[in-house]
């Protein structure tokens, strides 16, 4: 059954994980891809699959931050409906077989769920999804803000409702050394999108929202479940959360201080 969705993706270099992700999209009647300036093997992957008769829309354009990327990407879909989905993540089984359902109703958009992949331990049990997202919505209905740097979303006018199962399986086992990695890219977009929107720094979030966070992550969406892998993951968001407020702080902290060295002959205290 072919349905009236275009799943649109964001990508640059993801040779290890576009295909499955655009398998699991086989019931939409459109895909649409916009890559970034991969140069890997990504577009010789989406051409096989375009021969093999996936509806497949590519689309070359250089990057404009997340959610510039994502509301051009959005731009180029046709269908009444519109799936934002990231090449890491694969629609699960429960939620493909919801769609033609949940795409009949007099809705805006459903969020829908996503289920991390742990090292060392593999997908968390449905127990341990993590919170809704809105992914799925009317074409027209709703937008990506260009100006969000980092975990952009979309903003839709109308009813949205909570998809009743299944989700995304998001799959991108990386090291710990690379995962620190990207919370520092991350909590960096994050703390320079707070500073354009002109918020000021909230010290005391730095000793609050790491603590906030990891008992979201680890208690309330349940990856308890998963033995010390569920703990690490809750502790990356921690350490996401403290990176982003300590850097939001330090910005206003260096514009009230400049670091210049001080006066050698003024430090006979030391």
């Amino acid at each position: 059954m072919t349905l009236p969705i275009s799943a649109f993706i964001i990508c640059q270099d993801e040779e290890r994980f576009i295909e499955p992700c655009i398998r699991s999209l086989h019931m939409c009647a459109e895909i649409v891809v916009v890559d970034s300036g991969s140069t890997d093997e990504t577009f010789d992957i989406l051409d096989r699959l375009t021969a093999e008769g996936f509806p497949i829309k590519l689309f070359r354009e250089a990057w404009r931050g997340y959610g510039g990327q994502k509301q051009f990407a959005l731009e180029q879909c046709t269908q009444p409906w519109c799936l934002s989905i990231d090449s890491d993540e694969r629609l699960s089984p429960l939620i493909a077989q919801d769609l033609p359902g949940l795409i009949t109703q007099d809705v805006a958009g459903w969020r829908i769920t996503r289920y991390p992949y742990l090292d060392g331990f593999g997908y968390a049990p449905p127990q341990a999804k993590e919170r809704m997202n809105l992914r799925i919505i009317r074409n027209g209905a709703g937008h990506f803000d260009p100006k969000d740097k980092v975990h952009e979303g979309l903003y839709v006018t109308g009813e949205v409702k909570n998809a009743p199962r299944g989700g995304l399986l998001h799959f991108r086992p990386i090291h710990l050394h690379e995962q620190f990695l990207k919370e520092n890219k991350y909590s960096s977009l994050k703390a320079q999108m707070k500073v354009t929107q002109g918020k000021r720094a909230q010290p005391w979030k730095m000793a609050v929202s790491p603590w906030i966070y990891f008992l979201r992550l680890y208690f309330h969406n349940g990856l308890w479940r998963c033995g010390w892998a569920g703990f690490i993951r809750a502790m990356l968001g921690a350490t996401y959360a403290f990176m982003t407020e300590a850097k939001r702080w330090e910005h206003e902290a260096i514009q009230a201080v400049p670091p210049v060295e001080p006066d050698f002959s003024k430090l006979d205290r030391y």
